[in-house]
């Protein structure tokens, strides 16, 4: 990537933080711009600060992870948040993802996995663990009496289910990027839904896409 994708990390534990901060140092498509020591911090910073990704830690003191992701995503629009926690139940996870979470990961997720997933998320691509993927599709309820979709805006929901960017939807199927965007404003309208990850979760519910293709990218 020509220009680092700028990542601010929240989370109560310093020693954490400090953590994150160290090795993502060492991918020089990221950059660190700062750290948030609970989730009001976090949207305060985020914010100020505009960054391209916050990591998120679920349970910190006061606004939790899932309040402030709720509400960076309303603040902060083009700022994705990737949830990072050690919590497996299911009310976080589809917590997490009603408050706008592009993504969903734990943190004994691998370093290199970790950075890949950032850069991903950066561009709005589905981030899901699979332990996570598993309980969203089994919990996210589905739209009520959604409005039929187009052909071709199946076709687009199809592929960002399988964490394709915008870009790489256009190239599958033939059309402009910025057609591609257009499609998935209507679709999202259309299904009632917030986010990218929720029409995913949508998309493999309806049966549009088997569960072992989430998010797995082009």
């Amino acid at each position: 990537m020509a220009v680092p994708v700028r990542v601010l990390i929240a989370d109560d534990h310093s020693v954490v933080r400090q953590g994150l901060r160290m090795f993502l140092g060492l991918d020089p498509d990221l950059e660190v711009v700062g750290e948030a020591a609970d989730g009001a911090e976090a949207i305060r910073m985020t914010k100020a600060l505009t960054p391209d990704v916050v990591l998120m830690d679920l349970l910190m003191p006061g606004t939790d992870g899932i309040a402030a992701t709720a509400r960076i995503r309303a603040d902060t629009p083009a700022t994705e948040v990737l949830a990072l926690t050690s919590v497996l139940e299911d009310a976080s996870v589809v917590g997490a993802v009603q408050a706008g979470a592009v993504g969903y990961l734990l943190k004994d997720t691998q370093a290199d996995q970790l950075c890949k997933a950032i850069k991903a998320a950066a561009l709005g691509q589905v981030q899901l663990a699979p332990q996570a993927a598993a309980r969203l599709v089994r919990e996210i309820r589905s739209p009520d009496n959604p409005e039929s979709l187009t052909a071709r805006e199946a076709d687009v929901l199809r592929e960002l289910a399988k964490g394709l960017t915008n870009r790489e939807i256009g190239r599958a199927l033939r059309i402009g990027e910025r057609t591609v965007k257009t499609h998935v404003s209507h679709l999202l309208s259309k299904l009632g839904l917030q986010s990218r990850t929720q029409a995913a979760l949508y998309a493999v519910r309806i049966g549009l896409v088997p569960e072992s293709e989430l998010g797995e990218g082009g």
